[in-house]
């Protein structure tokens, strides 16, 4: 049986709510043991909360994701270290700048990231990043606040940032992206990055491998991600599957907070 952890997926997301306990069962059926899950909003905070409270294996994040910075309040800013204060919390996330989005104004991405990444030091949590054209900026930022860490997520850019992201001690998300066959130069990344610093993600409901291309993704997926994976590196999937899990719990704390081995269960009900 594979033991795989599934770094970033937003199981509170609506597209869910019809068969949430269906998906998990799949996942779980497919080896998926613990399922990071960010925030994106101060909505989003008390379903993940109940979600964590209901799946032993759901890890749950709070954050500020920049594409919704139009709906963030400075309350919202001045309630999260409550919520990062939970004695379950894994990580401040999911934060970053996207400037791909053309409404969502920089400069308030820009204080809410600061201030998130200032939350993150005093706490001493890793960082879940959103970098959508934006990483450059990301990785000049970080460099000016030593002693953080954390993942930047579907992972997007050149050889160079990969590399300066690992010097920080940064990890890469891999996720359904690296198994489209254009992807060619995230793939040449994966299949020479050190594995010390190398997730496999979902980010489910979005982002879905080549194999389910325009359909909602979902945790069972994560074994293309890996079968992909193994693939280009010339490695065993179980062993690939058994490191990245322990990096995911390695660079989330997460042997503090439950047994390695705890399986995804459906909610009850």
């Amino acid at each position: 049986m594979l033991e795989l952890a599934d770094s970033h997926i937003h199981l509170d997301d609506r597209a869910f709510d019809g068969d949430r306990d269906r998906v998990l069962a799949r996942g779980a059926a497919a080896g998926v043991h613990t399922c990071i899950v960010p925030g994106v909003d101060a909505a989003s905070w008390p379903r993940i909360k109940r979600l964590a409270e209901e799946i032993p294996a759901v890890r749950p994040a709070y954050g500020l994701h920049p594409m919704y910075v139009a709906q963030h309040r400075p309350e919202h800013l001045a309630q999260l270290p409550d919520w990062l204060a939970e004695p379950d919390t894994v990580a401040v996330g999911e934060i970053g700048l996207d400037f791909y989005v053309q409404e969502a104004d920089p400069e308030r991405q820009r204080h809410y990231f600061h201030a998130q990444l200032q939350l993150a030091r005093e706490r001493g949590l890793p960082v879940i990043l959103h970098a959508r054209r934006a990483l450059e900026e990301i990785i000049h930022t970080l460099r000016r606040l030593p002693g953080l860490r954390g993942v930047v997520h579907s992972f997007s850019g050149s050889e160079e940032q990969a590399r300066q992201l690992w010097q920080m001690g940064f990890h890469l998300g891999i996720g359904g992206p690296v198994t489209y066959e254009r992807a060619q130069r995230l793939r040449r990344i994966v299949a020479r990055m050190p594995l010390e610093f190398l997730l496999l993600e979902t980010d489910a409901p979005d982002q879905p491998g080549a194999g389910h291309r325009g359909l909602r993704n979902e945790p069972a997926y994560l074994t293309e991600v890996l079968d992909c994976v193994a693939a280009l590196r010339g490695e065993d999937r179980a062993a690939l599957a058994a490191a990245t899990t322990a990096n995911v719990r390695a660079l989330f704390g997460l042997d503090r907070l439950a047994p390695p081995h705890t399986p995804v269960q459906p909610p009850a009900g």
